[in-house]
């Protein structure tokens, strides 16, 4: 992995996420929505998307006026939740949390069967909701005490130390192909429907280091059901204050996973506007900024074009960082 592609990408995505914008109602497409909305979640309940969807969801009903349903739909690294989010009818009552870079594997690395018909231009891109930091964590006898510890084993026995991950191209996968890139060696990881099977068999002693972001383990780490060994963040996450980052270890390593909402390509340019407003008035409220930091979740608002813009500058940086 080219380190400066590696800065172009970051550089593009906190950019983008450093946007900020005020919430508004809607003022037209007062028609919409005169029923429920269905929020599809392509990963398994308990798992970071899961989690702040919902929590999306909850605090989106009482703007919106009816009812908000999450159905999780697992499976094919996301590709269950997001092809049939793409097949939807494009009228607003069906959207789905998409998440960068997860989403790209699947039409981009033609190598591991990425040959979907469904891309980024299935989608309508409305609202990012927040940013989370990968980070790797062990069960608290693992002899691994560092970053530098799992890298140096890696080095010793490549392609067999054993990390979790969600699917093939999901976040946690694709920094842990770019970090075995950056130090000549590689990983094993075996994928799962999603983060808390993959926490069960790294309990279980299955698995060596559990890959995952900062709110699916934060509280886990706090009650010692777990060690930190690093956080992929800049600075010292603030869920995870004791937490080292890859980079005060000696190695420059920065990923992070970005969560938002999309619909189907197709939809009516006043519903999007109307829904990505509904969508920032929410994200934009503080008891909802409250509840989410108490999950260990970072909102950031990237809206409409930009967020289109955004997605399609990780899908480009992630193709050349993963040579897709």
């Amino acid at each position: 992995m080219d380190s400066s592609s590696r800065r172009r990408f970051l550089g593009a995505a906190a950019g983008a996420a450093a946007l900020s914008v005020v919430g508004h109602r809607p003022g037209f497409a007062q028609e919409f929505p005169a029923r429920g909305i269905l929020v599809i979640v392509p990963y398994a309940a308990g798992g970071g998307s899961d989690v702040s969807a919902r929590l999306l969801a909850r605090d989106l009903e009482p703007i919106l006026g009816k009812s908000v349903t999450v159905e999780n739909r697992a499976g094919g690294g996301g590709w269950l939740g997001w092809g049939f989010l793409a097949a939807s009818k494009p009228d607003g009552y069906t959207i789905g949390y998409i998440n960068a870079p997860s989403m790209f594997a699947g039409y981009l690395d033609k190598a591991q069967g990425g040959a979907r018909k469904e891309n980024l231009e299935s989608f309508t891109p409305l609202i990012n909701h927040v940013v989370d930091p990968n980070l790797w964590a062990v069960r608290p006898d693992s002899k691994f005490k560092s970053v530098k510890d799992v890298i140096d084993e890696a080095k010793r026995r490549p392609d067999t130390v054993t990390l979790n991950g969600g699917g093939h191209g999901t976040d946690d996968h694709v920094a842990a192909l770019g970090i075995g890139a950056n130090n000549g060696t590689g990983f094993q990881m075996v994928h799962f429907r999603g983060t808390p099977e993959g926490k069960t068999q790294v309990l279980a002693g299955n698995i060596e280091v559990l890959a995952c972001n900062v709110s699916e383990v934060a509280e886990d780490i706090k009650a010692g059901q777990f060690r930190i060994l690093g956080v992929m963040s800049a600075e010292r996450s603030p869920f995870i204050p004791n937490g080292p980052t890859f980079r005060e270890q000696g190695f420059n390593e920065v990923w992070a996973v970005s969560r938002g909402i999309a619909a189907p390509a197709g939809l009516p340019k006043d519903v999007e506007t109307a829904l990505i407003a509904y969508l920032e008035k929410t994200i934009s409220l503080k008891e909802h900024k409250s509840k989410a930091e108490a999950l260990a979740l970072d909102p950031q608002i990237i809206k409409g074009e930009d967020y289109r813009k955004f997605l399609k500058d990780n899908e480009q940086a992630t193709k050349k960082l993963m040579n897709w």
